[in-house]
């Protein structure tokens, strides 16, 4: 009888890194689920803006990635600019109370990015440097899953305040404020770097022809897919709008998120071990076509009932994917190379992002959102070709 090895234990680093994400995220989305309402409806901003404030917002973060992720394999040290990043957008939770105006909000959002910017890419590639290939895809969805835990408590908690307070958008931004300082203290206290990471010194910007050949065909065909991917992905005011247009009150805006993240929870971790044991490629076929349902649904939906079913389906494949990618750009990538693989990654997202979102916001105001929702839907059947078109992707388990 042939004895199945016993995975390796998630590393407690994981997880704690898993739970800054979720307290960050419970701050983040307080803001974030009532912020598009509050910007169109209090402060008076067009749909048009809000589609090119969440794409440049975006980008931003994506932009900066890449430095903080070429700088964390230059220096090995991967846990001080996460924390860096994590503090930034701590400060930056205060504006959202003390300033009214869309010029205020702009500048809190923005440098609140440029804080997940710095964060993002060094974070990632310390899941990558702490956790055995065999159970890389179970740690991207563990953290993955804590983090949409704390985006379904954000909302649910961004609804209750604002009962409270009566529709007091002010006592809502500031209860923000201290789940992100309480992220920033787990982070310092319950996060070690891992004692083998070592300065890279041949990591550098701008990157090179030689550095794009170190990085591999592999790679960059993960990158050509994400973002194609990428760019058919909204921002979740287009969600939140596009149930606020078929009845949802606005006090209930960020049940929206609630409601997405509910479907994104429940599958992100389960995906991320399936991962491991069967492959990544099916099931990231499985979240473009689930991503594809979603969309028409939203396009077509008539009733508030049917367009928070697509809501639903668009959290399912976020689940299904997210992570995976996570995981992929880990398999193919060299290790001393992890922080610019994730930067470089993050940064081809963000621009297709900011490319997606205004173009969403633009098509919205020309034709509605049956025609932002079908270009979404469109792109992304263009991503799963190509990506069916990746034969050379690393089985997981392998570095």
């Amino acid at each position: 009888m042939t004895l199945v090895p016993t995975p390796p234990r998630m590393p407690t680093a994981v997880w704690a890194l898993g739970l800054v994400s979720m307290l960050m995220d419970i701050s983040s989305e307080i803001i974030h689920g009532l912020l598009p309402v509050y910007l169109v409806s209090v402060l008076g901003a067009s749909m048009a803006t809000v589609g090119l404030i969440e794409g440049m917002a975006e980008a931003t973060a994506s932009i900066v990635k890449i430095f903080s992720g070429v700088l964390s394999d230059r220096l090995g040290r991967r846990k001080m600019l996460a924390l860096a990043g994590y503090g930034l957008a701590a400060v930056t939770k205060p504006v959202f109370p003390l300033v009214a105006s869309i010029g205020a909000v702009v500048a809190a959002r923005f440098i609140d990015r440029i804080g997940k910017g710095i964060r993002g890419a060094p974070r990632d590639a310390l899941i990558a440097d702490i956790t055995p290939p065999e159970i890389r895809g179970a740690a991207f969805g563990l953290r993955q899953s804590l983090d949409t835990i704390g985006a379904v408590l954000g909302p649910a908690l961004a609804i209750a305040l604002m009962a409270l307070g009566g529709g007091n958008y002010a006592l809502a931004f500031w209860a923000a404020t201290v789940p992100a300082f309480a992220a920033v203290l787990v982070l310092a206290l319950g996060v070690r770097e891992p004692p083998d990471t070592k300065p890279n010194p041949d990591a550098r910007l701008p990157i090179r022809r030689a550095d794009i050949t170190v990085l591999g065909a592999a790679y960059w065909g993960v990158v050509a897919v994400a973002f194609v991917f990428s760019a058919a992905r909204l921002g979740e005011a287009f969600l939140i709008l596009r149930a606020v247009d078929l009845g949802l009150g606005a006090m209930f805006a960020p049940a929206v998120l609630v409601v997405m993240n509910l479907g994104y929870v429940v599958t992100s971790y389960p995906a991320g071990v399936l991962s491991d044991r069967i492959g990544r490629r099916g099931l990231m076929a499985a979240g473009f076509g689930l991503f594809v349902v979603a969309n028409s649904v939203l396009a077509l939906a008539d009733t508030l009932p049917l367009a928070l079913a697509g809501i639903v389906l668009w959290g399912v494949h976020l689940g299904l994917t997210q992570g995976i990618l996570s995981s992929l750009v880990a398999d193919v990538a060299p290790q001393a190379f992890r922080g610019t693989a994730f930067g470089t990654f993050n940064l081809v997202q963000g621009v297709a992002l900011l490319v997606g979102n205004a173009a969403g916001g633009l098509l919205w105001v020309a034709a509605g959102p049956q025609a932002t929702f079908s270009l979404s839907a469109g792109l992304t059947l263009i991503a799963l070709a190509g990506f069916g078109a990746l034969t050379w992707l690393r089985r997981p388990g392998t570095d």
